[in-house]
């Protein structure tokens, strides 16, 4: 059962979420409609390399993330996406792609989008192409404590 670390990260702390099995699905756009939740809940997970480091950057499915504005809110040009063999290593409960947005759990510092932080719940990928976590974003702030930036399209 791939979501295990994460389901028992949020029993851990007595935080209210709903698992949602869906078909297999693997673009965040597919996955929030096969989830039936809106694009603007549902958080996809991007791994970048900043200064050489690893970290997650997440966004509403119907966003696309923008480099260049990241590079600049950060101070640094030494921003890039990592590739899946760079990463694949650090998520060893997950399918490829299906990270959740918990870098506190996996070592990695976490940068969110303004408009997902702006949302009443997200959902995200339970470690797989075929379950999605939704939870309330204060919760999801209180447990990540990620930085929130204003860092992709509109």
């Amino acid at each position: 059962m791939p979501a295990t670390k994460l389901k028992e990260f949020l029993d851990g702390r007595d935080i209210r979420y709903v698992s949602i099995r869906h078909s297999p699905a693997f673009t965040a756009p597919e996955i929030a409609a096969s989830a039936h939740v809106s694009g603007l809940d549902f958080a996809k997970t991007i791994i970048v390399k900043i200064e050489g480091e690893m970290a997650m950057v997440v966004l509403p499915a119907n966003r696309k993330i923008m480099l260049a504005d990241l590079r600049e809110m950060l101070g640094t040009d030494r921003i890039k996406l990592a590739t899946e063999a760079e990463f694949r290593g650090l998520f060893p409960d997950c399918e490829l792609g299906a990270m959740p947005p918990f870098g506190n759990l996996y070592g990695l510092p976490v940068y969110v989008a303004a408009s997902l932080a702006d949302e009443k719940e997200i959902a995200f990928n339970a470690c797989t192409h075929t379950e999605v976590i939704k939870l309330s974003y204060a919760d999801f702030d209180e447990l990540v404590h990620p930085r929130v930036i204003a860092f992709c399209t509109t």
